[in-house]
């Protein structure tokens, strides 16, 4: 209440009635070291009602963590420890950014995903150096969303039996009571689910919530619910059980009488030392079971070497060497190939390599070109790391987070690139978290062909492009394809998207061309001319090959043009400014960009005295390749475009 009242904003009603709740399961339950964060077989904690952020902080100064009252008083202030909702690597013992309302939610069932693999890859007979639990509360806000419906129905189909939630059902959202438009008997779903759901009548009752999480944590082929019946804001006088009480300050005055009925000190911030003692009993007791931990990994690594320094390994996210040796070494001679096609063969080759590599598709193995044969999958009863992950976009992007998240492994997951619209809050979320998930998106482009407009991705790229920290690749032929997977598993502090072609592509020959590993710098020079360029064609994914068509018919009436391959914005902007004047001299600003996507942001490497060849309207239905043709996607409407950039005659 306090930190609300100084801050102005926030949402105290949560928190309030969630207290005794958390005070169980962080008191009894919760097997973690406030003294280390990041010990490897903590117990997960997700607060996905991020809104009652508030409560988390509580818990983290409280027991322990490296967060202060000063820091509490901060909240939601300018470069405090206490942002508004829970960030993941801003405030020590947040284990996954929450707030938008279900992420949370996915996250932790992704947590409990990362759990089971590990505990399967490393765990030996009297040796469970991994062993360990998801906890978390979510809110009728939570509940309602789809993606919370999405990863509820993977974890029951699962049964991950270590994954256990707390339904704060307080029967008020923002608009009034939850009556407005939820009607639904929340623990029933999740029974049809496959979930192991349980009912507490009174979310003051400790000793019921403690049986219930007892539980829970005896359930073990379940992942759990306990449906607790809670009063927003108890025990405000005035604003209990009201919307009043969610998302604004109390006011000095209901603050007043609420402390009265508590028996509380009027004092803003007031912590008994005897309160304080008793909470900071959880120090000793995480670092007791961290050193109990310790020991036993230090005879794991006796007894088991390789195994230990392996899971030294991948939780430090380094991969292991030689994991790029032996990838898929494409030619000319191999034929067309689309990049999706390209890529299963890349993947195929990293699974050997790469075991912490983790991932699956949204229903579309054989679209997206993920192999299932002779892979062990991730069911309910294995622990393989070949995902089906469903029609759930959405829930597995959230999921891969979580996994993410965790740590010791690389997740990813395949869609179609227009899907990843399903999903565009959890890639938002990967890059604000600063994990690095991989997002694959097939069928790139209107040469998908006869499925028509509806599966043909028009904006998907600049959308995924305006996400801060995100690495969007989209690579022309096989070759750098393979670059963008190597770039994509090198990258530890950010998400990247692939974006992957259904059309096949002539792979392109480099004993003239450009080497493909320039596709990691984001652009490079592929083709260039003897002299200084008088345009400069760039073109990311199939557009490429039009770009390197087109110069060279350019090429016969005299005009000099330089072909860039663009395969990733970002990547290019990482680079120095010595680099990107190199590939794009500023003094030759006669520019034609070429990507049958929207042309929104290409303006950025056109300028002004450039164009852009691109496709700002819907597609069609019809074979790619008149779809290509009718669009203007032909080597002569490129060369034409540069003509007329350049001012001469298109005739």
């Amino acid at each position: 209440m306090d930190a609300v009242e100084a801050a102005k904003s926030g949402h105290p009603g949560t928190p309030m009635a969630l207290a005794p709740a958390a005070y169980v399961m962080w008191r009894d339950f919760l097997r973690h070291n406030p003294a280390n964060p990041d010990w490897a077989n903590r117990d997960r904690f997700v607060l996905s009602c991020g809104h009652a952020s508030m409560l988390l902080y509580s818990l983290l100064y409280l027991t322990g963590y490296d967060l202060s009252l000063e820091d509490i008083k901060q909240f939601r202030q300018w470069s405090s420890k206490t942002p508004g909702h829970p960030e993941r690597g801003h405030t020590p013992g947040v284990e996954t950014t929450t707030g938008p309302l279900g992420q949370g939610f996915g996250n932790a069932v992704g947590l409990a995903i990362a759990e089971r693999i590990l505990a399967q890859q490393y765990n030996r007979p009297g040796m469970e150096i991994v062993n360990h639990r998801v906890w978390g509360f979510c809110s009728d806000g939570d509940l309602m969303e789809g993606v919370a419906s999405e990863a509820a129905s993977l974890a029951g189909h699962l049964r991950l039996g270590k994954l256990c939630f707390i339904y704060d059902d307080n029967h008020i959202t923002i608009d009034g009571n939850t009556a407005l438009a939820f009607s639904e008997d929340v623990g029933k779903r999740f029974e049809a689910y496959g979930w192991h759901v349980q009912h507490v009548d009174d979310g003051n009752d400790l000793d019921a919530i403690h049986l219930a999480l007892d539980a829970a944590r005896r359930e073990e082929s379940r992942p759990s619910l306990v449906v607790l019946r809670t009063h927003i804001g108890y025990p405000a006088p005035t604003k209990m059980d009201t919307a009043a009480a969610h998302g604004s300050p109390l006011g000095a005055e209901e603050v007043k009488k609420t402390k009265e009925i508590l028996g509380w000190p009027q004092e803003p911030f007031t912590v008994p030392n005897d309160a304080l003692e008793h909470w900071r009993e959880a120090v000793p007791a995480g670092e007791m079971l961290e050193s109990e931990w310790k020991n036993l990994f230090a005879s794991y690594r006796e007894a088991h070497p390789e195994a230990a320094a392996e899971f030294d390994r991948v939780l430090a996210r380094e991969l292991p060497e030689g994991w790029d040796e032996g990838l898929p070494n494409f030619t000319p001679k191999d034929g067309k190939l689309a990049t999706r096609q390209a890529s299963q063969k890349v993947v195929d080759a990293l699974f050997k390599k790469v075991p912490e590599l983790a991932g699956g598709s949204a229903d579309l193995s054989e679209s997206t070109g993920i192999s299932t044969e002779d892979r062990a999958v991730f069911g309910p009863v294995s622990s393989g790391r070949l995902f089906h992950w469903g029609v759930r976009e959405h829930g597995m992007g959230a999921a891969i987070n979580g996994i993410a998240a965790h740590g010791g492994l690389r997740p990813f997951g395949t869609t179609f690139l227009i899907f990843t619209d399903y999903m565009k809050p959890a890639i938002r979320l990967a890059s604000l978290m600063k994990v690095p998930s991989i997002f694959m998106g097939t069928h790139d482009s209107i040469g998908l062909g006869e499925d028509g407009p509806t599966h043909q991705p028009i904006e998907q790229l600049a959308m995924l492009r305006a996400i801060p920290g995100l690495s969007v690749y989209r690579p022309a032929d096989a070759t750098e394809t393979v670059e963008a997977w190597k770039a994509a598993l090198r990258r530890t502090d950010g998400p990247t998207v692939l974006a992957l072609t259904r059309q096949k592509l002539p792979v392109l020959d480099r004993s003239t061309l450009a080497p493909a590993e320039g596709a990691a710098r984001g652009a490079y020079i592929l083709k260039d001319t003897d002299s200084t360029p008088d345009a400069i064609v760039m073109a990311t994914g199939s557009e490429v090959h039009l770009a390197l068509d087109a110069a060279e018919i350019l090429g016969k009436e005299g005009i000099a043009a330089r072909v860039v391959s663009f395969p990733s914005w970002f990547e290019f902007t990482q680079q120095d400014q010595a680099y990107r004047d190199r590939v794009l001299p500023p003094a030759v600003t006669a520019r034609v960009s070429v990507e049958a996507a929207a042309t929104f942001g290409w303006e950025r490497w056109v300028g002004d005295a450039g164009a852009m060849v691109g496709i700002d309207h819907f597609g069609a239905s019809a074979p790619a390749e008149r779809i290509f043709t009718e669009f203007g996607f032909t080597a002569e409407h490129v060369a034409a475009t540069v003509r007329q950039v350049l001012g001469r005659s298109t005739s």
